[in-house]
């Protein structure tokens, strides 16, 4: 039983490798699809609007949703759908930025779930995932309304390497470089 950041004990188990899939406490974890568009777009949507994140803050961007399959799936990264009930609940990617680094972005938990340590696992989830793309470092960013995200981020030694101010937001840059536990497929501390 691998023990996630934040205190809960998990069991995170891997149901297949290709393509992946993962559970763990009524959360289904597989890779996107097309007939997923809708449903993953409206959580995104969703998610930021409640911090406050809104079209032409500067920070807010959407336009790789219409291209998940080009931008993450056939350039060696991941988009993950989490379903609870049948329902999309949890959303996350890994988008490539050259040979050894990728990007984790679109981290998203449906507000009505939050606090169950979903979140915690699509991190501890894309990092294995990360290491077994064979990337070495994983960079990030987030704004300082999203409280639970940086809060999430540095519960897994993620650390801020920049900040930046874009139409009076404050956006975090983080970074992690995957260690020898992540790459052998442990990416969170254990118990």
């Amino acid at each position: 039983m691998a023990r996630l950041p934040g205190g809960i004990s998990a069991s995170v188990q891997r149901l297949s490798y290709e393509p992946p899939e993962w559970e763990f406490a009524g959360l289904r974890l597989r890779r996107y699809t097309a007939r997923d568009h809708q449903a993953v777009f409206a959580l995104h949507q969703e998610c930021l609007f409640r911090v406050g994140v809104r079209p032409g803050d500067g920070v807010y961007y959407d336009d790789d949703f219409a291209r998940i399959d080009e931008i993450y799936l056939r350039d060696r990264g991941e988009f993950l759908v989490g379903e609870v009930r049948g329902e999309v609940a949890a959303l996350g990617g890994l988008r490539r930025v050259d040979d050894v680094t990728a990007e984790m972005v679109r981290l998203r938990v449906r507000p009505d779930l939050q606090g169950r340590g979903y979140g915690r696992v699509l991190v501890t989830v894309l990092q294995q995932r990360a290491a077994e793309l064979g990337y070495r470092v994983l960079r990030a960013d987030t704004t300082v309304r999203q409280r639970a995200a940086l809060a999430l981020y540095r519960a897994f030694a993620w650390r801020e390497v920049d900040r930046k101010v874009t139409g009076g937001t404050v956006t975090v840059y983080l970074e992690k470089h995957l260690d020898g536990d992540t790459l052998r497929g442990r990416a969170g501390p254990e118990g």
